[in-house]
């Protein structure tokens, strides 16, 4: 995958970081709720009217209920849920949607807004109305790539929606065979490595180590287990990819690690797709990966150096890409099943920001 942008010739378990112990029971009828609302004219006149979806178990979430559903007859019109199902939330996106709310707020770290942006998907035809992200969750990533500060409150976002400050940012879905709506959404996806790497993320938390520090301890242990580990080890065996991108082009190859995102900003200021771009930016790794000493610095700085590709680390941006994985991937700190799927940007959604 060089800089032309070409390529050489389900959740697993429960839920860890989203907003809710996931069900299947009750999502196809309100899958059909939705579909009768697509026939709903989109509502223009209420422009006061706010819901919020918080997830009450993140890791530092400050709201609560705090009587947010009292609201009624104040500045603001104020519909609050707090779901802990995935029909749960579902059923609270469909009341919110037929109310024609103007601004949505989530309450809660990227899981959260993983789960909430995903379900949306089938319930606003027309597009989400503006959102609003406290960030309170273990990764916030979306957030500092907006630029919300660490103790942004519910109070800061509806000052915010009145300045009406936008911030636009394409989320990545990922659709399976036969689908037309996307089965997740997310900003930060994974494979090969990648998925490894989150493990031991998840293992920084329970030490109490969260965003940035999560991150720069991952990635450092990460670096350790490829290069002192044999060559077969987990870390650098990598696993065999089948790739089609935009149709151009496929390849079979084993990769070290996939790691894709629409995001403009990374934790730490790591950059590992070189200079910006638009589009799904994607770093793909070769393995076993080589030269990973003098690699590693160049890539989270930046750095547009020829050599790297030579040595198989390619990255560049594209609308879409076909993948066949044996081994599950992640989005936004979460485990899914692997196998076919077309990982593509979708369309851009409108961030109230500071």
């Amino acid at each position: 995958m060089n800089k032309a942008s070409t390529l050489p010739t389900g959740p697993i378990g429960p839920v860890k970081h989203g907003l809710v112990a996931r069900s299947d029971v009750g999502i196809a009828a309100n899958t059909r709720r939705a579909i009768q609302l697509r026939s709903l004219p989109r509502i223009k006149e209420q422009p006061r009217r706010v819901g919020i979806i918080s997830n009450v178990h993140s890791h530092r979430n400050r709201t609560g209920a705090l009587g947010w559903g009292a609201a009624k007859g104040k500045a603001w019109d104020i519909l609050y849920r707090a779901p802990r199902t995935l029909p749960d939330l579902s059923l609270a996106l469909l009341d919110f949607a037929e109310a024609g709310v103007d601004l949505l707020i989530v309450d809660g770290g990227d899981g959260t807004v993983r789960d909430v942006i995903t379900c949306a998907s089938s319930i606003f035809p027309n597009g989400l109305p503006r959102v609003a992200v406290v960030p309170s969750g273990k990764t916030n990533a979306l957030a500092l790539d907006l630029g919300i500060p660490a103790d942004w409150t519910m109070h800061d976002a509806l000052e915010a929606a009145r300045n009406g400050t936008i911030r636009e940012r394409a989320p990545i879905e990922i659709l399976r065979p036969g689908s037309t709506i996307p089965d997740l959404r997310g900003f930060l996806f994974g494979a090969g490595a990648f998925v490894l790497a989150t493990g031991l993320a998840q293992r920084t938390h329970k030490a109490g180590a969260f965003n940035g520090l999560a991150v720069g301890l991952s990635l450092g242990w990460g670096v350790a287990q490829t290069l002192f580990g044999p060559r077969d080890n987990v870390w650098r065996a990598g696993e065999e990819v089948h790739v089609s991108v935009c149709g151009r082009g496929e390849t079979t190859r084993r990769f070290y690690m996939l790691f894709g995102s629409t995001l403009e900003r990374l934790p730490l200021g790591l950059k590992p797709f070189g200079a910006l771009q638009e589009g799904l930016k994607i770093l793909a790794i070769d393995a076993p990966p080589t030269k990973i000493l003098r690699a590693v610095p160049q890539l989270l700085s930046g750095s547009e150096a020829p050599w790297l590709d030579e040595a198989g680390y390619h990255r560049g941006a594209f609308d879409s890409l076909d993948l066949s994985l044996k081994r599950g991937f992640i989005l936004d700190g979460e485990l899914y099943a692997g196998g076919e799927l077309t990982v593509r940007r979708g369309e851009p959604i409108r961030f109230v920001v500071p």
